[in-house]
């Protein structure tokens, strides 16, 4: 009784409200457990596909979603308040340009409606869900999407107080031929690796043999796989790849698949990447967190200034 006396004032407009299934009251507006259903739905759908084996992890999955949609629910409709209460104008000549320009990328508007048909939307619910997104889309840029300055310093102070993020494992560069087997008990792999071999020691060069006779996915750029971490490698590859000096080659390397010969141009033990190679990544994550700060407290601020419930 006493969620249906706070809602009234909100609920006027609707003939007929099924309190059960509110979910939430921003302001004038009210979100449904449908609207959250409908909201979440292209999510329900991929992770009932990636869950299906695991019904318990897929219901926590299922309830944070619920969780998440709403909250982006709640954030729209803040964001819908904000723009009818505090003085913007969108001109019904404004919306009627999203809407060529919504029915251009589709084809014509008869593709439209087909679509929209399909959907069980019409025209003008379609037409306001396009006012909608344009509004919630401007008032973000307006707030949160501004220029953010990251300073050096503190593109220096993430980097030492993460630097086990920028680690690299021992690295060597290679270069490789690989025969493939026709079955585990082949032996012609074997005995053509070794006489490819014999011809490198001879004076062939290892790119040269590579070109010539390698299956592997490199075989036009000489077997050349540049830079390679340990952990990339199968580890009777990687065991071969890193007891090896600088400029050595393999002998055969036999796996049930396939033969492998490796030649080592270079090594490079494990280390941590200079701060000038990860710069620009770090100043991207430390702007997405400076911009999910200013949104949060954007948002936060107009909760307080909107009348926001739960059910």
């Amino acid at each position: 009784m006493l969620a249906v006396a706070v809602c009234a004032p909100f609920l006027s407009r609707a003939e007929v409200v099924d309190y059960d299934g509110i979910k939430a009251v921003v302001g004038e507006r009210v979100i449904t457990a449908d609207e959250v259903r409908d909201y979440m739905r292209p999510a329900t759908e991929t992770l009932a596909r990636e869950y299906a084996a695991q019904p318990d992890v897929l219901q926590q999955k299922l309830t944070d979603a619920d969780h998440d949609s709403l909250e982006q629910l709640v954030e729209r409709d803040l964001i819908l308040h904000s723009f009818d209460t505090e003085g913007y104008k969108l001109p019904d000549s404004a919306v009627d340009e999203l809407m060529a320009e919504r029915i251009r990328k589709i084809g014509d508007r008869v593709t439209l409606m087909k679509t929209l048909q399909a959907q069980g939307l019409t025209y003008e619910e379609y037409r306001k869900q396009v006012r909608e997104q344009y509004i919630e889309s401007a008032l973000r840029n307006q707030n949160v999407q501004r220029e953010v300055i990251i300073s050096p310093y503190k593109v220096e102070n993430y980097y030492s107080t993460h630097l086990g993020d920028f680690k690299v494992d021992d690295q060597a560069k290679l270069r490789m031929i690989v025969l493939n087997k026709t079955s585990a008990d082949d032996t012609n792999a074997l005995a053509l690796a070794g006489e490819i071999a014999t011809k490198i020691k001879e004076g062939a060069t290892f790119a040269q043999m590579a070109a010539v006779y390698s299956q592997g996915s490199q075989q036009h750029e000489g077997g050349e796989w540049n830079w390679v971490e340990r952990s990339v490698l199968r580890k009777e590859l990687s065991d071969v790849a890193f007891a090896l000096k600088p400029g050595q080659m393999s002998d055969p390397i036999d796996t049930p698949d396939a033969v492998y010969l490796m030649l080592v141009e270079d090594k490079m033990p494990a280390h941590a990447k200079p701060l000038a190679d990860v710069r620009a990544d770090i100043e991207k994550t430390l702007r997405v967190q400076q911009q999910a700060q200013l949104e949060k407290q954007w948002i936060d601020g107009l909760k307080k200034k909107t009348f926001v419930r739960y059910f």
